[in-house]
């Protein structure tokens, strides 16, 4: 949904319907960990660096040779570019990943002992690292949960839900997180990111089968439009 078209209500609308929401999401969803395969929280900063732009199936079937061949951060630090961009080439944007991911190595080995560090100021230092990789690596390899790691399914349904109108992801993570209790971040978090994949997708949401389509603001509202615009 385009920010632009987003339902805006109240804040205590907003409040409400988050909590049914959250309610919802949490009974219909499993285990909330990542679809990235990984070991340790160096493999998950890598896979989730490599996730941009891309599916994480289709990072999943790189990254166990990259994990074989660099298994360390010093490791990755002293690679070459071209070894780690053959590793990564069914990537979309494989050389920008590669060369972040190369630079975060080193960056890793020298200024934090070769740890991934585990504070979110320290994390966004690091190339090719927002708020969002942030957020997954903290919550899933640390059990720090400090924000919502907002992706574009995340950003849709914020829209969509009516929790926020707001046009960049910091802004809607902010909303989001108001309108949420700390204890909820987490969860739902990966409850939106399964509900965005399986039921209310980009272009063609199902909300004959969605279980929040009753008391949803725009239900039915985008498949109208995409039989309308047809």
């Amino acid at each position: 949904m385009n920010p632009e078209s987003a339902i805006a209500l109240p804040a205590e609308k907003r409040r409400a319907l988050a909590a049914i929401y959250a309610e919802r999401l949490a009974q219909a969803y499993g285990d909330p960990r990542p679809a990235l395969h990984y070991r340790n929280s160096f493999e998950l900063l890598l896979a989730v660096i490599l996730s941009a732009q891309t599916t994480d199936e289709a990072v999943n079937r790189a990254t166990p040779e990259l994990f074989a061949a660099y298994p360390t951060p010093a490791a990755l630090a002293d690679a070459e570019q071209a070894n780690v961009e053959k590793l990564v080439h069914s990537l979309g944007f494989f050389r920008q990943k590669a060369r972040n991911i190369i630079a975060t190595a080193r960056m890793i080995t020298t200024d934090f002992d070769g740890q991934v560090p585990d504070a979110m100021e320290e994390l966004i230092q690091l190339p090719g690292v927002a708020r969002k990789t942030a957020n997954i690596v903290l919550g899933a390899a640390f059990g720090k949960v400090v924000g919502i790691a907002v992706d574009t399914h995340v950003f849709r349904l914020a829209h969509r839900l009516g929790l926020s109108t707001e046009k960049t992801p910091d802004k809607v993570e902010r909303d989001l997180m108001d309108v949420l209790g700390p204890k909820k971040w987490y969860r739902v978090n990966y409850d939106l990111i399964c509900h965005g994949r399986a039921v209310c997708t980009a272009k063609k949401p199902a909300c004959e089968v969605c279980f929040l389509s009753d008391v949803c603001p725009s239900a039915y509202q985008v498949t109208a439009k995409v039989r309308r615009s047809k």
